[in-house]
């Protein structure tokens, strides 16, 4: 909507008015005004997929719960609202207790609302590793699936899995009982394997074209999977290098913009200032916007914001609109986050305002101003 302005009242949003609506409805002096000055409202970022922020990561095992919560405070000055800690696997009771401190900070943020955890792992495959570690790395295990879910005291959203792997049809099942997204990710799936998986609930996927099984003619495999079936949604890194600019054109016409969900996979060290840089406990360098495994310069994830991913996806070729969707109601809309992602009256006044040049103005979460609003 053009020259619109929104109504907060409590912790929610109330009413969003037109130019002409607005100017003819007197206000008394409680309300405070707060000119946008022709910038863009919208909802709240929501980043599902983020391992860390400004050197604060979900793989710190000395105190990761403090982790977290600054990872919370900093998000918020982006524009971020709400995220998904996303954690690497790990080996036994140290995954476990990993989770444990995650789902601790969650009720304590200052910052962006931390919604719950999403788990890269353990359950994916030794083919399709990407920077993760080959031994924490299992088959599949109903047991310790059920060790994650107590560890989380139930906050386990949404989970990235191989759905080729053997019993994945039991721990689907298992999973979709318990409300968890199961993402399907860092996968060798062949198209059979997709289609399978799509059947007991694998409808999203994890960072599309990357760490999956590529197109074939004769078979189309994880990707061709992903394209063809309008079930299906995915996550997009639009950092210009996990992804070539041009393949979001290929996704505006394979997919419905509903089914695009813009993420980050932000790593520990993006935004950091200084100091070594360290993701999932491994030295990384910064290259060409990404960052890189020292140790073999294997590409170990991105320092995307997702103020800047939107602008990537409006520079190739979304609308400001569609590229606000992929950040805030698609995510909301696929974790089943019924109260956000939408400015729309009775929704949490989870709120981002950024001009055009894509810089934060302000931030508002459950109707405080947590950044900007001078």
């Amino acid at each position: 909507m053009d020259h619109c302005a929104v109504l907060i009242e409590d912790n929610q949003i109330s009413d969003v008015f037109s130019q002409k609506r607005f100017d003819q409805k007197q206000f008394d002096d409680s309300v405070r005004l707060i000119d946008a000055k022709s910038a863009y409202i919208a909802p709240g970022f929501i980043d599902t997929h983020i391992h860390g922020f400004g050197g604060f990561g979900t793989e710190d095992k000395e105190d990761c719960a403090a982790s977290i919560l600054e990872i919370s405070r900093l998000l918020a000055e982006k524009g971020v609202t709400a995220f998904n800690p996303t954690l690497y696997p790990s080996e036994g009771e140290q995954m476990l207790q990993a989770v444990r401190q995650i789902t601790s900070a969650i009720g304590r943020e200052k910052g962006a609302r931390i919604m719950g955890l999403h788990l890269e792992g353990p359950f994916i495959s030794p083919q399709r590793l990407g920077v993760q570690k080959p031994e924490t790395v299992l088959p599949v295990s109903i047991s310790f699936m059920e060790k994650l879910w107590d560890a989380s005291s139930g906050h386990i959203v949404n989970m990235t899995v191989a759905p080729e792997l053997k019993h994945m049809r039991e721990l689907a099942l298992y999973c979709i009982k318990k409300g968890i997204v199961l993402q399907a990710g860092h996968t060798n799936a062949d198209y059979e394997n997709m289609t399978e998986g799509m059947q007991v609930g694998i409808l999203h996927s994890t960072h599309m074209f990357n760490a999956m099984r590529r197109l074939d003619h004769r078979n189309p495999n994880t990707v061709g999977a992903i394209l063809t079936h309008p079930e299906m949604s995915c996550e997009i890194i639009a950092d210009g290098f996990h992804v070539h600019p041009d393949l979001f054109k290929l996704l505006l016409r394979n997919k419905s913009i509903d089914k695009i969900v813009l993420i980050t996979d932000g790593l520990k060290p993006t935004g950091q200032k200084e100091g070594t840089l360290y993701a999932n406990n491994e030295e990384v360098y910064f290259k060409g916007g990404v960052f890189y495994r020292k140790s073999d310069d294997v590409l170990a994830g991105s320092a995307l914001t997702m103020i800047n991913g939107i602008k990537n996806l409006v520079a190739s070729g979304f609308s400001i609109e569609d590229a606000v969707k992929a950040a805030s109601t698609n995510p909301a809309a696929i974790m089943r986050y019924s109260s956000q992602g939408v400015i729309v009256s009775g929704k949490l006044a989870d709120i981002t305002v950024f001009d055009n040049d894509y810089q934060i103005r302000l931030v508002m979460i459950g109707g405080k101003i947590i950044f900007g609003g001078n």
